[in-house]
């Protein structure tokens, strides 16, 4: 009798990170075997997939979590060859711009060098898999809007140039190895189990602390930068997408529109009923020693190739948001409509 055949399997880094679980969702809805690498730590950090997870020794059970670090390059060598992944989808970094300039380092080794360890070690033993590297939009910087592949880059934190190391690492590793690496350059995304620092998450928090009546003011850096946002869910098809077609490419993966952190903050404000101008406040030490004014995706070679459009835009974002993190903390249902969907070009 043959062998049945086994199934497709993926490793994923930064599997308990707000895309990593959405993307082992995704894959183990589509029959994958998915191993994730999760850090060593004396508390469990894995809220975002406990409801994937099943203990090994039941039958069936497709997800399975090795202890690693990035920064461990013979430890990646050796997961890489044990687990043999016909997939490999790297999303582990020190991935807040903000703390980049305090910890730049730090996020040079983990954002930067943890992607050539991985690229390194799929050299070295020469297990056939497909890799994903997480690129940013950060690293276009200054340069204008609207952002696409061929747009020049213009890094301005050390986060971005960190990841634009990684992004010339994974090209040069296609090139010169013939590794199959793609680059997903992937605008701002986010959704309920975005990270409590980043500031949309902590935009729509306040609003529920607000209701609740927990708090009673919100403390914000630039107002004015303006941010091309998309749902977390939607950008990890995306991911997928990139590793299913022949050719490994690099692509942007955006929604196209143009908004500022003050329209996200009016969006969320309003989702619940309240006037934000009586809320928020600015403090100067939440701004970046430089700043970055306006990052706006074009996703045309996504939607060619991929097939891959945005559905979800960002006031239909923050209203979803809002709502999570009002039933969250048990607060009043809000009768306010959601705002229908925008139409996709």
């Amino acid at each position: 009798m043959a062998e049945p055949e086994r199934p497709q399997r993926a490793l994923i880094t930064g599997i308990t990170g707000q895309d990593g679980s959405y993307l082992a969702e995704l894959l183990l809805g589509k029959g994958y075997e998915v191993h994730g690498l999760i850090r060593r730590s004396s508390s469990f950090n894995t809220g975002r997939i406990n409801h994937l997870y099943h203990d090994p020794h039941e039958a069936g059970a497709k997800l399975e979590l090795h202890f690693g670090d990035i920064a461990d390059a013979s430890r990646l060598s050796a997961l890489i060859t044990g687990i043999a992944p016909d997939e490999i989808y790297h999303l582990a970094a020190q991935s807040h711009v903000r703390v980049s300039f305090d910890e730049p380092a730090y996020t040079g080794d983990t954002t930067g060098l943890g992607t050539i360890r991985i690229l390194e070690a799929i050299r070295q033993t020469q297990v056939p898999t497909r890799f994903y590297q997480a690129s940013s939009s950060e690293m276009f910087g200054a340069t204008p809007p609207p952002q696409r592949e061929d747009t020049p880059f213009y890094p301005r934190s050390p986060y971005a140039a960190a990841k634009l190391y990684a992004y010339w690492a994974a090209r040069n590793y296609r090139e010169a190895y013939s590794v199959y690496a793609v680059n997903g350059i992937l605008f701002n995304h986010e959704s309920p189990r975005r990270g409590q620092t980043f500031v949309t998450r902590k935009i729509t928090q306040a609003v529920a602390n607000i209701v609740a009546g927990r708090q009673k003011e919100l403390y914000l850096g630039n107002l004015a930068a303006r941010r091309d946002w998309g749902y977390a869910p939607e950008y990890v098809e995306a991911m997928w997408r990139m590793l299913q077609v022949d050719q490994p490419d690099d692509y942007v993966v955006a929604t196209g529109t143009d908004f500022s952190v003050e329209d996200f903050v009016r969006f969320s404000f309003e989702r619940a009923g309240l006037d934000w101008q009586k809320y928020v406040r600015t403090d100067e030490r939440y701004f970046r020693p430089t700043e970055v004014d306006s990052l706006v995706g074009d996703a045309s070679r996504a939607a060619e190739v991929l097939g891959w459009r945005a559905s979800v835009h960002p006031e239909q974002l923050a209203a979803l948001m809002v709502d999570h993190d009002i039933a969250e903390l048990d607060g009043p249902v809000i009768d306010v409509p959601l705002v229908a969907p925008w139409t996709t070009g």
